[in-house]
């Protein structure tokens, strides 16, 4: 996990863009889907049967193609044009030019709807695969996001998984409170669990319902550098050459 931000940590100071805070904040999330749970390879990328995953908080995309150059659908030299100009990879994923990117995502609010349409299409076609998604909890402030949260139970959609980064990013404006318990009131099976633990994402992640599962992720922005955890101050900035050499140092 250390070698991951290293190179996140590096391409946004190079790049001078990216939101670290948050792709640190999802970051064991990411790893254990791509590398134990998601049926998916760099050779099965349009396969009907692969799971999908939808990142609807977009802007954490540094870290997803930070495991997706990990896992080997993008090159490393690829992960390092992050934000150029003539690069695939920009600030929000695009599904038409990063393999092992499902949907372009970065607009709060869409991408859990669409992973909602994904898992009903699914079940219509009778395909094998899930569908897991990661929103954010600011994001819940969407009202899309209780209108699909709604739709799910009804649809007995019980290939989808809804994870929900709680870094509680979003209290500053608006205490969503007991989000487990909401989810629950929508007919949703519901787990919590510790958003950086990798043993106990995986049992969540593999657990089996009825009824679509929300997993309720406890986690901090910014995890591994102090300097940068709960700090809203980072929520989108890139280190200074100096400040790199800080971070790295401080890293765990």
């Amino acid at each position: 996990m250390k070698h991951l931000k290293r190179k996140i940590l590096e391409i946004a100071t190079k790049s001078g863009e990216g939101h670290i805070s948050t792709a640190f904040s999802i970051l064991e999330i990411l790893w254990v889907l791509y590398d134990r749970v998601l049926n998916i390879s760099p050779e099965t990328v349009s396969h009907p049967d692969r799971d999908r995953f939808v990142l609807s908080k977009g802007h954490a995309s540094i870290g997803l193609y930070a495991v997706l150059a990990e896992k080997g659908f993008i090159t490393e030299e690829t992960l390092h044009s992050f934000g150029r100009f003539d690069s695939i990879l920009g600030g929000h994923p695009d599904r038409t030019k990063v393999p092992g990117v499902e949907t372009s995502t970065g607009s709060l609010g869409h991408g859990f709807p669409m992973a909602v349409g994904l898992a009903l299409a699914m079940k219509i076609r009778k395909q094998k695969g899930r569908v897991y998604t990661i929103i954010g909890d600011g994001e819940c402030n969407e009202g899309t996001v209780w209108e699909s949260a709604l739709l799910a139970p009804h649809q007995k959609l019980d290939n989808l998984c809804c994870i929900v980064d709680y870094n509680h990013s979003n209290d500053r404006s608006l205490v969503l409170g007991d989000v487990e318990a909401k989810f629950k009131s929508f007919g949703w099976h519901t787990i919590a669990i510790d958003g950086h633990d990798e043993e106990a994402i995986y049992k969540a992640l593999t657990a089996k319902s009825e009824r679509p599962i929300a997993v309720i992720a406890a986690t901090i922005k910014g995890k591994g550098v102090k300097s940068m955890e709960h700090n809203p101050e980072w929520h989108h900035k890139s280190p200074k050459p100096e400040e790199l050499e800080a971070f790295l140092k401080e890293l765990i």
